[in-house]
């Protein structure tokens, strides 16, 4: 199979992939017991008094319009995926009506590609050397225990994290702040700090999970690979071990852990929802949980349509270079 077959079909993989992933999300938020539209009028109704019921169905009918509820539910369909899956245009949103979901998922956005990008990198990298050092190192005691850590860390509950954390360097040292505190209107200076002590928190609770996963992942490729016949064959011939460890383990071990890092940065376009709303930061996943609470249909297509499309991207990024981080693998 030439390159050209393999990326058609790999493309139109993903591309049925995204499809049937909004497809779902189209449906599910119509089950809802809530109906949006109805809650809006009815907070109109309360803030402005009664309406004669003419007023009301005029202002049920521009909502609708609005909201991209009109029509039947197939008119609605294909309109969804006319302007949200191909011009992510998903309409105004409900909880912050007539702002566009789009633009408030803009502003939303830099802060969880900022906590959730760079924590999953760091996780990455921290987590697969000491995994390869436990892997190929087994027999040390180091090694031992830091196997012993990530196993304790990883099952840990990520509210629990949290909220120890919140307690010791918040509540106990009073170091940083129990919930995100971010300045925005008082200077580019004074914005950035608050970020970054407001970011801290919720770092390290996603970073102390991640990294006990890619330790005991990484650990597990490396202890297989290191008593493979080509590693003792490579000690035979005399090679140092360092080099066994990064030329021959390390490179051989990382295949597997690509592929899964490739997932979880498509991953990161949804947010870190759990640390978000434990911290109240201003990040896409705290976004998502409001939208949910509010039946803001808008909201919940446009979030989670970028994660679906960013996840199927990722992944077929890595199919296709593949090939590149190993020479076996070829396109077929």
């Amino acid at each position: 199979m030439n390159f050209w077959k393999f990326l058609l079909i790999r493309v139109s993989t993903c591309i049925l992939t995204i499809w049937i992933g909004v497809t779902v999300l189209f449906f599910v938020p119509r089950f809802f017991p809530s109906d949006p539209i109805e809650g809006l009028v009815m907070q109109m109704t309360m803030l402005y008094g009664n309406m004669d019921p003419a007023t009301q169905e005029g202002i049920r009918s521009t909502l609708q319009a609005q909201f991209g509820l009109e029509g039947s539910l197939w008119q609605q369909y294909f309109s969804f995926l006319r302007n949200g899956l191909l011009r992510f245009d998903f309409g105004p949103s409900l909880m912050n009506f007539p702002t566009p979901a789009r633009d408030l998922i803009a502003v939303r956005m830099p802060y969880t590609v900022f906590l959730s990008l760079f924590t999953t990198i760091i996780a990455w990298i921290v987590g697969n050397l000491i995994g390869l050092y436990a892997g190929f190192r087994k027999n040390k005691r180091s090694a031992r225990v830091a196997e012993i850590v990530a196993i304790c860390l990883y099952p840990i509950p990520y509210f629990l994290v949290a909220l120890i954390l919140q307690i010791f360097f918040a509540f106990i040292l009073g170091w940083l702040p129990i919930t995100s505190n971010i300045l925005f209107h008082l200077g580019p200076w004074a914005w950035f700090t608050s970020l970054i002590r407001s970011s801290i928190l919720p770092a390290l609770s996603i970073l102390l999970i991640g990294v006990g996963w890619w330790i005991l992942s990484m650990k597990a490729l490396s202890s297989n690979i290191a008593s493979e016949d080509f590693v003792t064959y490579a000690r035979y011939r005399g090679i140092s071990e360092s080099k066994i460890a990064t030329k021959y383990v390390f490179r051989n071990s990382m295949l597997t852990q690509v592929t899964a890092l490739a997932l979880a940065l498509g991953g990161v376009f949804s947010g870190a929802l759990l640390a978000e709303i434990i911290f109240n930061y201003p990040g896409v996943g705290t976004l998502i949980q409001q939208a949910i609470m509010q039946s803001d249909y808008n909201m919940i297509m446009g979030t989670i349509t970028i994660s679906i499309v960013s996840i199927s991207v990722a992944t077929l990024l890595v199919d296709i270079l593949y090939p590149f981080f190993d020479p076996r693998i070829r396109y077929s």
